[in-house]
């Protein structure tokens, strides 16, 4: 608890003027915001997020002064958790047992991401072995930033490649699903109520579940605790039936056009030749990944009782949060979909450090020793 304190403050404290760049912030808002409408006008998939995202890459790219410090994540990953939450419900639950065939598929499927992903940052990228093992893992960019930096890895070279995978599969992810799945996602909205319809008790009981969500997230030592603790608490408060609420699609919006935002500014302080090195880079490994997924989703399907679009949406590498919001878009089954993306995240975690001692560790060593 005293932790979770800690955080809180320093959070506030960083919120002060002299230390929180509101200008630049409020720059890119703006521009999230225009570029959320465009892609609204244009009747594209998840233009909040999509559009947010596209026009704050271009920013960084021109170098202009936009910021979206990490303090603004956690509250909307809070409210993606209360939602992605609210989705496991009691006749969700009961399909658990069908879901084997589709589990012991991503375990083959991230095998063969991490094997065909880091041979390629290896021999057409020339990155050595610790970061290009630690770009090529499917799993998440924190973990593996921290990981890879440990190991002797180029953190920001990991960082970006990993912020260029969630930028390129959320992109394209809508329209191939458009493409194959026969499924329309123009201007699809996220599903739920206007906030003006939505009971002022409602509203409390899902706050209240990211509230809590927040602290049991700190006392399990939950990876992605503003994540997964909001939604551990919402999911057993929608399972037991004590609420059937959902986060406003208002809420949900916002939520997406600063997740969008964030992405997109990760960007930022880079040369702009290394971001369209590292874009370049990213587009390979992301027609190997989208190949992939494609393919495991076609395999699986004939096994399982789910089909290819949830099946698609559930394998593909990009963020747990952004995934979750296309299957939020498509109405298709969130809580399968953001299921198999902790279960991913959290494998990945686990196992990167063992393999890497297992695969490269050795090899590192020999290597330093003909060099001494």
């Amino acid at each position: 608890m005293k932790q979770l304190l800690s955080d809180f403050g320093d959070g506030v404290r960083a919120l002060a003027p002299a230390r929180f760049p509101y200008r630049r912030f409020m720059l890119a808002l703006l521009l999230g915001g225009l570029g959320g409408w465009l892609f609204v006008q244009a009747k594209l998939p998840l233009p909040w997020m999509l559009g947010s995202m596209v026009v704050c890459t271009t920013a960084a790219l021109l170098r202009w002064p936009v910021a979206a410090p990490p303090v603004i994540r956690p509250p909307m990953t809070m409210v993606i958790g209360v939602m992605l939450g609210a989705s496991f419900k009691p006749e969700v639950v009961a399909q658990l047992p069908n879901w084997l065939p589709t589990l012991i598929g991503l375990v083959v499927f991230m095998c063969a991401c991490g094997l065909a992903c880091v041979g390629y940052f290896r021999k057409f990228a020339g990155f050595d072995p610790v970061t290009a093992f630690f770009a090529g893992m499917p799993g998440g960019l924190l973990e593996m930033v921290t990981l890879g930096e440990e190991k002797g890895g180029d953190a920001r070279i990991i960082a970006l490649i990993h912020s260029a995978r969630i930028l390129l599969v959320v992109m394209t992810l809508p329209f191939i699903v458009q493409w194959i799945g026969g499924v329309s996602v123009s201007g699809s909205r996220v599903a739920g109520p206007s906030i003006m319809q939505t009971p002022l008790l409602a509203e409390l009981i899902l706050l209240a579940c990211g509230l809590l969500g927040i602290v049991v997230g700190q006392m399990l030592r939950l990876p992605a605790k503003f994540l997964l603790g909001p939604m551990l608490v919402s999911a057993l408060v929608h399972v037991c039936g004590l609420s059937d609420s959902v986060p406003p699609f208002e809420i949900v919006n916002a939520a997406q056009l600063i997740l969008g935002i964030t992405i997109g500014c990760r960007f930022v302080g880079t040369a702009p030749r290394l971001i369209l090195r590292i874009l370049a880079l990213s587009v390979g490994s992301t027609v190997i990944l989208v190949s992939l997924t494609l393919g495991f989703a076609w395999l699986v399907a004939t096994v399982s009782v789910h089909g290819h679009v949830a099946l698609i949406l559930a394998y593909s590498p990009g963020g747990l949060a952004e995934m979750s919001l296309i299957a939020l878009a498509l109405h298709t089954e969130v809580a399968f979909v953001a299921a198999h993306h902790i279960i991913r995240v959290f494998l990945v975690m686990i196992a990167a450090g063992p393999l890497f001692g297992v695969l490269i560790g050795p090899r590192k060593a020999g290597d330093t020793q003909r060099d001494a």
